[in-house]
Parts: structure tokens; sequence; C-alpha cells
């Protein structure tokens, strides 16, 4: 039990690529073959990953399941992987949409099966490497791996514009990504310039010092390229071409697991090693965020495709997370890490049952449709729960997140760095998004069955009935009894943002008061030194921010 806690990380990561490798081994011409496989391997690492849920402590803010292996000694590169509070649910989550994405492409997808089925288990090793390495390096290679499969996705089992999409896709992505690579060098040469070692270790990292200047540079870098990839307001615009041409397991993975890709980024890199630039930095971002939040439900409303229209709505949805994020007390940032999981789950839903439905008419536009509750009524049971959890309804899963983020704010706002009406108006995209969703449900669902081409339109199978089951049972669980999941990600909340208050960092008006008025810029002084490692004199009690 003790080897598997150390190898089980590995094992889940890299075992969707044996499945993808045999998948891609196998005889040709074997379509159903290959879909088995590809369900087995993905449910098998759905089920190894509730390793990490049971055996996970929830008393400690420590890294667990590490394993760490010299990878490119000569560069000081290693094979670190780990997993805590901030991504263990990111990790299940990964898991989970995976297995059920190959199920629902059981028979939309008829051509190229083989090679559809092995790049959608080859962007499940991408991304879940992403969550669990603690290594830039190793970070970064998952990073830009999981684009391969995507693009592959996006391009050949694609629609009409899937070219298109697919490049613009990749080409914001690795401007991003160019700029966080040359940040994570200049990272690695700084810390070896100060203290004669360099270090792309984050746990070593996040126990040195970083000079305030060279703070503000890295977090740009590493910050445009998280805000790309949320997308977070002005680089949204190659969202909704992404998901509109996906097929429909790829805009379920990319709604559900690569947008968090971009807000984990923030919580994980920029707010433990660059917190006084992530201070500096953090109205213009909260403003930004919640610019989204109405931005993208104002847009969504207005769109006469129904995919579109959840894409859309995907910018209004992360622009919550990453106000969570940026009110820098437990409560915030533990609303966007289950926010982060709540979009997946409903928005992911979302994507399913405009594939479903798109399978029958091959039809997105919402004009085409029109009461299909009578003909349809299972899947407008499904459809109806799957709404009203994405607009934020108590006792679903959207409300749990949207309140803890929404009272985070209001806390950042009455301790000072930002301004009530933004929080207000944050309030207001809730409103929006349910005006939203509630009259694309009535334009879809309700009113008269007018057309022939629906009377013959058929209610759910079983296979696509278990499709839908699994989240619906978790959009009730999370909403009516979030403690399991928010107990797995207090101690390392707590931990980071007891970090960013020891550097001063979230005091007052959120700017770093040691470095207001000081003539250019003051001198560089440590930070981020473990408690036990400093002088008795130099500690003081740390009292965590609470309602």
């Amino acid at each position: 039990m003790a080897a598997l806690s150390h190898y089980v990380l590995t094992i889940i990561t890299f075992l969707p690529t044996a499945g993808a490798l045999l998948v891609l081994a196998s005889p040709r011409g074997r379509d159903t073959l290959y879909r088995w496989l590809a369900l087995l391997f993905s449910l098998a690492t759905f089920v190894l990953s509730l390793v990490l849920w049971v055996g996970f402590d929830t008393t400690t803010a420590d890294v667990q399941f590490q394993l760490r292996a010299p990878w490119i000694p000569a560069l000081g590169v290693n094979y670190f992987v780990g997993v805590d509070g901030i991504s263990l649910l990111l990790v299940l989550l990964t898991t989970f949409l995976s297995a059920l994405s190959i199920l629902a492409s059981w028979r939309a997808i008829s051509e190229r099966v083989k090679a559809f089925m092995a790049a959608l288990l080859m962007l499940e090793t991408g991304m879940i490497g992403v969550f669990v390495s603690l290594d830039l390096i190793l970070f970064f290679v998952f990073w830009e791996a999981m684009l391969i499969p995507m693009y592959l996705l996006i391009g050949i089992w694609g629609h009409e514009r899937r070219v298109y999409a697919t490049v613009k896709f990749i080409l914001y992505t690795m401007f991003g990504s160019a700029l966080m690579l040359v940040a994570i060098l200049g990272l690695f040469f700084q810390q070896r310039h100060v203290t004669g070692a360099g270090s792309f270790d984050l746990l070593e990292l996040r126990a040195r010092h970083i000079t305030y200047t060279y703070q503000l540079w890295f977090f740009l870098a590493f910050a445009l390229a998280f805000a790309i990839k949320v997308p977070l307001f002005p680089f949204h615009t190659w969202l909704p071409d992404a998901h509109v041409e996906a097929p429909t397991a790829g805009s379920v993975l990319l709604a559900g697991v690569l947008l968090k890709m971009g807000t984990y980024g923030f919580v994980r890199f920029c707010l433990p090693l660059f917190p006084e630039a992530c201070a500096l930095f953090m109205p213009g971002l909260a403003v930004l965020a919640v610019i989204g939040i109405i931005y993208g439900a104002l847009v969504a409303l207005v769109q006469p495709d129904v995919k579109k229209l959840v894409a859309y709505s995907s910018v209004s949805h992360l622009g919550f997370v990453v106000l969570g994020i940026f009110a820098f007390n437990v409560q915030g940032l533990q609303g966007a890490l289950l926010q982060m999981v709540n979009h997946g789950l409903s928005t992911g839903a979302l994507f399913l049952i405009v594939g479903m439905l798109y399978e029958r008419r091959h039809t997105r536009l919402i004009a085409d449709y029109g009461g299909l509750w009578k003909q349809m009524p299972l899947f407008a049971a499904f459809f109806m729960i799957v709404v009203l959890a994405a607009l934020g309804l108590p006792g679903l899963n959207g409300f749990v997140g949207e309140f803890l983020i929404l009272a985070g704010a209001f806390l950042r706002a009455s301790a000072g760095g930002l301004h009530y009406a933004v929080p207000v108006l944050a309030a207001l995209g809730v409103l929006l998004a349910a005006v939203c969703f509630l009259w694309m449900f009535r334009r879809v669902m309700h009113g008269k069955l007018d057309k022939e081409e629906n009377r013959r339109l058929s209610d759910l199978s079983v296979r696509e009935a278990l499709v839908l089951l699994p989240i619906v049972l978790l959009i009730f669980a999370i909403g009516l009894y979030p403690k399991p999941f928010l107990v797995r990600t207090e101690a390392s909340v707590q931990a980071l943002v007891t970090e960013m208050q020891q550097t001063g960092a979230v005091v007052g008006t959120g700017f770093p008061p040691a470095r207001l008025g000081a003539p250019g810029g003051g001198e560089p002084r440590p930070y981020l030194v473990p408690p036990d490692t400093q002088p008795a004199s130099a500690r003081a009690p740390v009292q965590p921010e609470v309602p």
C-alpha cells in the first residue's frame, strides 16, 4: 500500500496513454473494440483516482502522494508529481469527465474511430499531468503536450469551420505558452544568480524570495498565459469558435477541464510565487473578471446557436472563478476551487445535452426547436436540472461556489483593495445568467411542438441516461452537502492565504505596503520564508480572515 501511494499518480497519469497505444496497436476495422478499450482504460483510471479521494489527509496542507525522480539532472529538472487540496478535485474531475466523454462519443463518432479514441486517451494524460506536476518544466511539457490531441480532435472531427477554430486556438495558446516558458527560465536563472542554485521545484521556489521587480515581470508572463487559457476578457475570442466547431467530447473536455488549467495556474503558481505582484494587479484583474461575467452573459443572451450560447456562458462563469481567486481569502479561494468543479459538471453536461440534440436533428439553432418536453420528457428533466445548476439555484452545486466567491469578494471589499461595486456587479451577473439559461430552455423545451422533424425525436437511450445520471447525482451531492469537497481544499487554501498575509500582500488596500513610497521600489526583502525558520522575534501570529 505504501508503494502504491508513491506510484499511484504516475499510474493514473500514464494509464490512458497505455490504453491509447493498445488501441492504436489493435487490428484495423474493429470500431467496437476501440470504443470498449478506450472506455475500460478511462474507467480504470477514474476508479484508481478514487484512491486519492479516500486516502487524502484533510488535516494537512502538505503535498501528498509525492514521487520525485531525476529527469534531466544536468539542468536540475525532476519528474516531481503530487497533489494537495488545490489539485485533488481537478484530477478527479478530469478522470470523471474523460470516461463520460468516451461513452458519449459511442455513436457520434463513426469515422476514424481508432484515432479518435487514442486522441481522447492521450488528452487525458496531458490534462492529468498538468494538475499533478510540481516541477515547472514538467508542468510546461504537459501543458504543451495536451494541445496536440485537442488540435486533432477539433481539426479532424470538428464541424465546418474546424480548421479556422483549431488554428486560432493553437495560436492564442502558443503565444501565452512562449511567454510562460521565458518566465520559467528567467525564474531559474534569477534564482541561480541570487542563491547560486537555480530550481524548477515549485516547493523550493515557494520557500525562496523573489525581488519585487522580478515578480512583476514573471507575473505578467505567467498571468498572460493563464488568462488566455481561462479565457479572461478580452482574451476570450478563441473560445466560442473552438467550442462550436469541436465534437461533443472535445467541447466537454475543453469546457470541463482545459479552461480550468488557466485558473488553476493562477492559484498554483502566481499567488504563492508572486504574491506582491498579484496584490498590485488584483484590482485590475477583478475588474476584468466582472467585465467577463457581465459581457459573457449578455452576449450569450442574444445567441441563436445553443452551443455558442453555452460557450459564452463559460466566459461568464470563469469570470466568477477569477474573482474568487483574487479575493485573497479562504472563502473566495475555496469558492473558486469548488466552482471550477461545478462549472466542469454543469457546462460539461450542457455540451453533452446539446450534442445529443445535434445527433438527432443536426442543427444547433434554437429556432429549430420548441415543445420538446412533450416528445422527450426524460431528456427534458435532465436538461432542466442542469440548467438550474448552471444558473446557481440553491440546493444545486452552482449556488455553493457562487455564494462563497461573492462572500469572499465582499470581504475583500470591506478589508480594502476592492470597491464594493465589484461584487455587486458580479451578483448582477448571476441574474443575467439566469435570464439567459431560462430563456433558452423555454424556447427549446416549451411552446408548441409545431415542427414535423421534432415530432419524430426519440427520448434518451439507456447509454445517454447513464452519461448524464452521474453528473446530475454529483450536482445534487455538492449542492446539498458540499462539506466533503470543501474539507479537502481547506488546509491548502488556508496555508496559501497565510503565506500571502506573511508577505503583507493582503493587508489594507491589497498593495504591498513595504513598496509604497519607497524610492526606486525600495530594497528587496525576503519573504515566503517558512515560519519555523524565522527568529522568534520576527514571528507574529497571523489571524486568518473570517466573515
